[in-house]
C-alpha cells in the first residue's frame, strides 16, 4: 500500500473531484453529525469553515491509500483500513471522509480532511512523509497487505513507456498519467530553473512543453506528446495533469533553486574540475569527452551540435541535481572552443605525460595505494610513516593496477603498448615514497605534540580524580593511543616518535586490558578536547559512537570529576539522542511512537515547563538535554502527554529488572540498527548480551537477515583465537565513523557490507 499526501489552501475543487467521479462510492464520514447521514454539501462546508480559522497555505490535506495491483479489499475493511490510518497520522479526531474510486486498474480511496483543529491551531505536521510510511507498514502487517518500498529511491526516467500513437488525448489511454509520471519523476531527480530545461529534460520521453503568456503576466503551461510522425497530439494544461504542474506552481520551484546560495558554489566546482582535466590533455577529441569526464571526474554530460556538427555546448548534469551549461559555468572560460578539445576526427584524445597534472595523479596514485594497503594491516604495529618506508613498487602494484584510475591513465596514454604508465610509476616512485614518508612523519610528530598537550591540560584542570587511583595517569595515556618510557610520551605502536614529559606515579599495566581502537581513541580525544576547551561556547559536536566510551574505558571515565562527566554526558546524550532520531523514522507514526520506541532503548523524558527533555537510565549523574524546538512542539501536540509520561517509569523499570540496564545492551542495539549483523550474532550468541529496542524495531531486523546471522553464530564453534579477534571487531568504533577510509582494527569474518540508504530532500506528488 502507497499513501500519498497533498496539502492545500482550498478544498471545494478537491471534493468536487472526489465527489463526482464516476463510479466513486462514499465509505463513511468522521466527526461529522453521524457517520453515514451526513450529506457531501454539509461536509464540505464543515470542512471549510474548520480550515478557514487558520491562514496556512497547508490547512487543507487530501490522501490517498493506494493498493498494488491485483490486491483487493472491501469496503468495510478498506474503511478499517483508512480509519487506522488518520488514528495514527493524527487525524483522529478531525472531520474527514473516505470515498472509494474505481477510475484506475488498482484500488484506492481518497481522504480528505483539515489540518486545523478546533482550537483554531494547526496539527503538528512534523516529520509527516516518514510518518507515512511508517504507518503503511504498520497497515500492511495488520491487514495483510504487500509490502511497499520502506524508502524512496532515485530511478532513471523510463523511456520505452510511450503511449500508442494518436492524435487526440485519450485520458484512460495513460496519456495524462504517463505525462504526470514523466515530469514529476524529472522534478525529483533535477533542480530545474526554468521551462525552456525542463523541456530539454522531457524531450527524450517525447513529451513537449509549451508556455503561454497571459495579459495579467501568468505563464502557463501545457504538455503534448510527440509521436514521432511529424505532429503532436493536442496539448493538456498543466493543472490537469496535475495541480503541483501548473505553470506558477512550477515558476515557484524555478524561483527557488535558481536562488539557492549554493549555486556560484556548484559552478566554481565544476569550473575547477574542468580546468583540471584540460590541464591533464593535450588534446581531447569531442566525442571522447562525455567518457573523459566521467571516469576522470565522475561527471555526466552531453553534447550539443550546432550547424556542420560543431560543438556549440554541452551540458552538465552535476551531482547536486542542477543541469549546467558549460558556457553558464564560468564567463571567463569558452570551454567549447577550448584550445585542446579537437573536433578533427583524424586526432586522438591523448594525455600530456610532461605536465604538472599528470606529475599530482601519479602521486596520487601510489599515496592512494599506501593508504589502502596500510588500512588491510594490523595498524598496531607500526605507524604509517614507517609502513610507508618498508614498502616497495612491487607490494602496491597489484593494488594500483586494480584501479579505476590506473585503467583511466593507461587507456589515454597512448599507443605504448600499456608500457608508460608502469616506467612511469617506477621512475617516481622512490622520490614519492620519501617525501611521503617525510609528510606523514611531521602530521605524527604534530598529532603526539597535540596529545601530550592535551594530557597537561587535563592534568592540570583535574579532569579525572587521581587521589585514590594511581592508575589513572596510565589509562589516560591508553586512551589516547599513547605509552610512557623514561620521561617519554609516545605512540603505543611505535617509539619513533616521542615527546618529553614528567608525569608522577605512572605504574605500567602488565595486565591484558580491553582492546581500545583507532575510533574510540579518536572520539575520546575529541572528548577531552571538549571538556577542557578554554572558548566553553565553542561549538563541538560528538559523534554518537562518543556515548559507549565509558565502556571501552570504565577505569578512565570512571575516576572522571562530576563536573566534566556530567558535561561528557549531556554533550554525548544530546549526539545519540539525533542518531537514534535517524533510525526511528522507519517506526514511528506518531508522538506516542516517538516516545515509546526511545523508552525500548532505556531513554525517557521529562517536562520542564514549557520545555520536554531527553534523559537515560545510562548515565553516572541525572542530566538530560532539552530537545529541539521542532520536536518539543511536536511531543506538547499530545493531548494525554502527561499519562504517556507517565508510563515511562514502568518501561524503565522492566528494563532494569531484566538486568539490560548497561550501556552494553545499548551497544548490541546500535550495531543492530546500524545493521552489523555479524558483530550483533556474536555478542548475543557468545556474550549473552540482550538488545534494548522495541519489539517492532527487534522484529524488523530478525527479517532483515539477523535471524540467518545468529543460527550461524550458534551452529558455529568458535576458537579462542577466533573470539578474541571476534571481540575486537565488535567494540572497533573506527568502521562505524564514516570517511572516505572505512577502518576496521582487525580482521572481522563476520563482517556485514553496511549500506547507507541516504535519504534525500526533493519534490514529489
Amino acid at each position: 500500500m502507497i499513501g500519498r499526501i497533498l496539502y492545500r489552501e482550498t478544498i471545494h475543487g478537491v471534493l468536487n473531484y472526489v465527489f463526482g467521479k464516476n463510479g466513486s462510492t462514499i465509505l463513511g464520514f468522521q466527526n461529522t453529525i453521524s457517520e453515514f447521514g451526513t450529506t457531501p454539501k454539509f461536509f464540505a462546508n464543515t470542512l471549510h469553515f474548520q480550515g478557514q480559522r487558520h491562514d496556512s497555505a497547508s490547512r487543507y490535506a487530501h490522501i490517498t491509500l493506494n493498493l498494488p495491483h491485483g490486491e483487493h479489499l472491501d469496503d468495510k475493511t478498506f474503511y478499517k483500513v483508512a480509519k487506522d490510518y488518520m488514528d495514527e497520522m493524527g487525524y483522529g479526531e478531525q472531520p474527514y471522509v473516505v470515498v472509494r474510486h474505481s477510475d484506475t486498474i488498482h484500488e484506492h480511496v481518497h481522504l480528505v480532511s483539515t489540518t486545523v483543529n478546533e482550537s483554531g491551531t494547526l496539527i503538528n505536521l512534523r516529520n509527516d512523509y516518514h510518518r507515512n510510511v511508517a504507518t503503511q507498514r504498520f497497515l500492511e502487517k495488520k491487514y495483510g497487505l504487500s509490502p511497499s518500498p520502506g524508502t524512496k529511491v532515485q530511478r532513471d526516467l523510463p523511456k520505452y513507456r510511450l503511449p500508442e500513437l494518436q492524435l487526440s488525448v485519450d485520458e484512460n489511454n495513460g496519456t495524462k498519467f504517463y505525462m504526470q509520471d514523466v515530469i514529476n519523476g524529472l522534478l525529483q531527480k533535477y533542480k530545474v530553473r526554468g521551462f525552456e530545461e525542463l523541456a530539454r529534460l522531457a524531450k527524450p520521453y517525447h513529451i513537449v512543453v509549451r508556455t503561454m503568456t497571459h495579459a495579467s503576466g501568468r505563464v502557463g503551461v501545457a504538455y503534448g506528446i510527440d509521436n514521432q510522425k511529424q505532429y503532436n497530439t493536442q496539448f493538456i494544461n498543466g493543472y490537469v495533469v496535475h495541480p503541483e504542474l501548473s505553470g506558477p506552481k512550477l515558476r515557484t520551484i524555478f524561483e527557488k533553486y535558481s536562488k539557492s546560495k549554493l549555486l556560484p558554489m556548484h559552478k566554481k566546482r565544476l569550473e575547477k574540475q574542468l580546468l583540471t582535466t584540460f590541464k591533464l590533455f593535450n588534446n581531447i577529441k569531442t566525442e571522447d569527452l562525455p567518457d573523459v569526464l566521467k571516469s576522470y571526474q565522475n561527471i555526466d554530460c552531453q553534447l550539443l551540435y550546432g550547424r556542420n556538427r560543431q560543438l556549440a555546448d554541452f551540458i552538465i548534469y552535476d551531482k547536486s541535481g542542477y543541469t549546467f551549461k558549460a558556457s553558464e559555468i564560468s564567463l571567463q572560460h569558452d570551454w567549447p572552443n577550448n584550445s585542446r578539445l579537437s573536433g578533427d576526427q583524424s586526432s586522438e584524445t591523448h594525455i600530456d605525460i610532461g605536465s604538472n597534472q599528470f606529475s599530482l595523479e601519479i602521486k596520487k596514485l601510489i599515496k592512494n595505494a599506501f593508504y589502502k594497503s596500510y588500512l588491510g594491516t594490523n595498524k598496531s604495529k607500526e605507524l604509517l610513516s614507517e609502513f610507508v618506508v618498508n614498502r616497495n613498487l612491487k607490494d602496491l602494484l597489484p593494488l594500483i593496477a586494480r584501479t579505476e584510475h590506473y585503467s583511466f591513465l593507461n587507456h589515454y596514454l597512448g599507443a605504448n603498448n600499456g608500457k608508460m604508465l608502469p616506467k612511469t610509476l617506477k621512475n617516481r616512485f622512490d622520490d614519492i615514497r620519501a617525501e611521503f614518508a617525510k609528510t606523514e612523519s611531521k602530521r605524527e610528530i604534530k598529532k603526539l605534540e597535540i596529545r601530550t598537550g592535551l594530557i597537561k591540560k587535563v592534568l592540570e584542570k583535574s579532569v579525572f580524580d587521581i587521589t585514590n587511583d594511581t592508575n589513572i595517569a596510565f589509562y589516560l595515556l591508553r586512551g589516547l593511543g599513547l605509552k610512557y618510557h623514561h620521561g617519554n610520551v609516545t605512540f603505543l605502536n611505535s617509539g619513533t616518535h616521542s615527546i618529553p614529559l614528567t608525569l608522577q606515579g605512572i605504574i605500567p599495566s602488565n595486565s591484558d586490558e580491553a582492546y581500545i581502537s583507532t575510533g574510540s581513541i579518536n572520539q575520546n580525544e575529541k572528548v577531552l578536547e571538549m571538556l577542557t576547551a578554554d572558548d566553553s561556547t565553542k561549538a563541538m559536536d560528538l559523534n554518537p559512537t562518543s556515548f559507549f566510551l565509558p565502556t571501552l574505558m570504565p577505569e578512565l571515565y570512571g575516576s572522571m570529576t562530576k563536573t566534566f562527566r556530567t558535561g561528557y554526558e549531556k554533550k554525548s546524550l544530546k549526539a545519540f539522542h539525533k542518531a537514534m532520531e535517524g533510525f526511528n523514522i522507519l517506526f514511528e507514526k506518531s508522538p506516542t511512537d516517538y516516545i515509546r520506541l526511545f523508552n525500548a532503548r532505556g531513554f525517557f523524558f521529562e517536562a520542564r515547563g514549557d520545555k520536554i527533555h531527553v534523559a537515560s537510565i545510562y548515565s553516572k549523574y541525572p542530566v538530560s538535554v532539552p530537545l529541539r524546538k521542532n520536536t518539543n512542539e511536536y511531543l506538547s501536540s499530545l493531548k494525554n502527554l502527561d499519562d504517556v509520561l507517565k508510563e515511562q517509569r514502568t518501561a524503565m523499570d522492566s528494563i532494569k529488572k531484566q538486568g539490560r540496564g548497561q550501556l552494553k545492551n545499548l551497544w548490541v542495539s546500535y550495531l543492530m540498527e546500524k545493521q552489523w549483523y555479524g558483530k550483533v550474532a556474536y555478542i548475543m550468541v557468545y556474550e549473552g548480551i540482550q538488545p534494548n529496542l522495541h519489539p517492532e524495531t527487534m522484529e524488523y531486523h530478525m527479517e532483515n537477515g539477523l535471524r540467518e546471522k545468529l543460527i550461524e553464530m550458534s551452529n558455529r564453534k568458535v576458537s579462542a583465537e577466533q573470539a578474541s579477534l571476534l571481540r575486537k571487531s565488535v567494540y572497533a568504533f573506527s568502521s562505524l565513523l564514516g570517511g572516505d577510509y572505512k577502518e576496521e582494527d582487525v580482521f572481522n569474518g563476520f563482517k556485514d557490507e553496511f549500506t547507507d540508504y541516504s535519504k534525500y530532500k526533493s519534490l514529489f506528488i
